[in-house]
């Protein structure tokens, strides 16, 4: 990674927080953004001055543009971002969801992506620089799960999102790619199987091929993998880190 300028949204999340440390450990500087900022200060214990933190919601007008600008103006420049917000909070299927639920759901899972995508791209172009573009997506782009309609719609938008403009943007040097996390061990995890009476252990064994769920760490050195010159070649990819779920 080197000296790499990162924006890392949905960073107190599971799987955000390790991706800000993994990025952190490869060498880069990261602005870290969510909307707790007792959360922030937890997470900023221990990671020094490469990490500038911003609490803010995705859902508002005008912030994933001073997202973009913080970045610019504390680093100098973007060079890539992970774009992990997300919410999952359905346990009804689509004939009983509400208007409120479907609408909160696609304002971050799907609207806070594209808005932070289209700053991210245009910091990049505007600097005439490559740069590498991650979006946190789910095996819910391909395989659904029950009772989760506008889940699984917004993942799917966001698969959609990252291919049409890998397809846009390859030519400037912008790699956009997505990282479809199957059942991996976080705080959102536990908490959908806590709402639909789920026993870990079950949902580990129906949910990957290896008998145990992810861990965050896992999404985080595949975004790390995303951002760097490692994966050079690799554009409009949806990377599943599934334990072998979408494979069978």
């Amino acid at each position: 990674m080197g000296d790499r300028v990162c924006l890392v949204t949905g960073a107190t999340g599971g799987m955000g927080v390790a991706i800000v440390r993994g990025l952190v450990n490869a060498g880069a500087r990261v602005v870290a953004t969510d909307r707790s900022p007792e959360a922030l200060v937890d997470l900023a214990e221990g990671l020094g001055t490469s990490v500038v933190w911003h609490a803010a919601d995705l859902a508002d007008d005008g912030v994933a543009e001073a997202l973009v600008a913080i970045a610019v103006e504390r680093f100098g420049r973007l060079d890539a971002a992970v774009n992990a917000a997300g919410i999952e909070n359905e346990t009804v299927p689509l004939h009983l969801a509400t208007d409120d639920a479907f609408d909160r759901v696609m304002d971050i899972n799907v609207r806070a992506v594209f808005r932070c995508m289209r700053a991210e791209i245009t910091a990049m172009l505007t600097a005439g620089t490559a740069g590498s573009i991650v979006n946190i997506a789910s095996t819910n782009s391909f395989r659904p799960q029950h009772d989760q309609p506008a889940y699984t719609a917004s993942k799917h938008a966001v698969l959609g999102l990252t291919r049409s403009a890998a397809l846009d943007y390859g030519a400037h040097g912008i790699r956009i790619n997505a990282i479809c996390p199957g059942a991996i061990d976080t705080p959102m995890l536990r908490s959908a199987m806590d709402r639909r009476g789920r026993d870990a252990d079950e949902v580990a064994r129906r949910l990957t091929r290896l008998g145990r769920f992810g861990t965050p760490n896992e999404i985080a050195d595949a975004a790390v993998w995303l951002c760097s010159d490692e994966s050079s070649f690799t554009t409009g990819h949806a990377l599943a880190v599934d334990g072998g779920m979408l494979g069978t």
